[in-house]
């Protein structure tokens, strides 16, 4: 059981966020996608899906999950952005000793015991091939279900933000996930893996609904940040119906949506939903960047997305119309 401890001060403190960012989700899917006998009934579908998919590239990744006790928290290292580009940069910037601080309980094997000494240390070519295994990991198992499982969590935040306008915060942690956690003032109790008490000290809370976090919360925080507030992991597929809704409909929409616009400006309006470059877009699509500049050109002129100046680059982003057809398209399949 964890136990966490709120003052007054945390609870006016408390907030919902998004999501936990797409780094931390597509490390929970690579544990999930490992440990598949243990799964249950809502990700299957996903599992079948993706098994298979992660190649050698993905090995400094899997690398660092645990066999036993908690993961690397790439919530610290990357932050909770939803755009994997953005946590990657947080990544090239972490100091070596918050590296250090993060890496210290895993267990390697020893085929990657050199590696891992190196990005420990904070050597720039281990973290790049961290954060290539990283994007590997998420293009393959995560980013063709990542627009629909964001309008899911924007669904779920919206309920919380709901009951936290109508009732209050109490009101929010009273009914948030009756079967996970329990609102006994000021102490909010929540299934987990060990007895544990956490006292906020007058941090607050952020609530973040999660994806592939499977049965129980998790709870995130900065060792070495005593002022940041920690971070309620929440899942949100629970049952199989929720899970054939979410696995079913992305793959149905992906279909639908490169038949209208073509399978490469279908990837390419879904990268600018989360905001890129014409570099990173390239990137995304592995095709040139005057393609890729070119692609763009045809969605603006479509008022499919929007580009704009920031410093010496542009970035694309959807506008309305955009998006209203990334949702629309996985809406009417699910």
């Amino acid at each position: 059981m964890l136990r966490i401890h709120f003052t007054a001060e945390d609870l006016a403190r408390t907030r919902v966020a998004a999501t936990i960012g797409a780094a931390a989700e597509t490390m929970y899917s690579l544990r999930l996608l490992r440990d598949c006998a243990a799964a249950a009934l809502p990700f299957r579908p996903w599992q079948e899906a993706v098994r298979g998919r992660l190649g050698a590239q993905a090995r400094p990744v899997t690398s660092l999950l645990a066999v036993g006790g908690p993961d690397i928290d790439l919530t610290v290292l990357m932050g909770a952005a939803p755009s994997l580009e953005e946590g990657i940069e947080n990544l090239l910037r972490a100091s070596p000793a918050r590296l250090q601080t993060e890496l210290q309980h895993i267990d390697f094997h020893p085929s990657q015991l050199s590696w891992a000494r190196n990005l420990a240390a904070g050597d720039l070519e281990a973290r790049r091939d961290f954060a290539a295994g990283l994007v590997a990991c998420n293009e393959a198992i995560v980013a063709p279900y990542w627009n629909r499982a964001r309008s899911r969590l924007e669904g779920v935040r919206a309920t919380f933000a709901r009951t936290l306008l109508d009732g209050g915060i109490e009101r929010l942690l009273e009914g948030m996930c009756v079967s996970l956690v329990r609102w006994r003032a000021p102490v909010l109790e929540v299934r987990y893996h060990r007895n544990v008490d956490v006292h906020l000290g007058g941090r607050g809370l952020v609530i973040a609904p999660t994806v592939f976090l499977w049965k129980d919360p998790a709870l995130l925080w900065d060792s070495r940040d005593e002022t940041s507030a920690p971070t309620l992991a929440i899942p949100t597929i629970g049952d199989a119906e929720a899970g054939a809704a979410l696995w079913g409909a992305a793959q149905a929409a992906d279909q639908s949506l490169a038949a209208l616009l073509g399978r490469t400006r279908a990837a390419a309006l879904k990268v600018a939903a989360e905001g890129c470059n014409t570099t990173e877009l390239a990137r995304r699509l592995n095709v040139s960047i005057a393609a890729a500049s070119e692609h763009a050109t045809v969605l603006r002129n479509a008022h499919l997305i929007t580009t704009s100046r920031r410093g010496k680059s542009v970035v694309h982003t959807v506008t309305p119309l955009g998006a209203e057809l990334l949702g629309s398209s996985t809406a009417e399949h699910g």
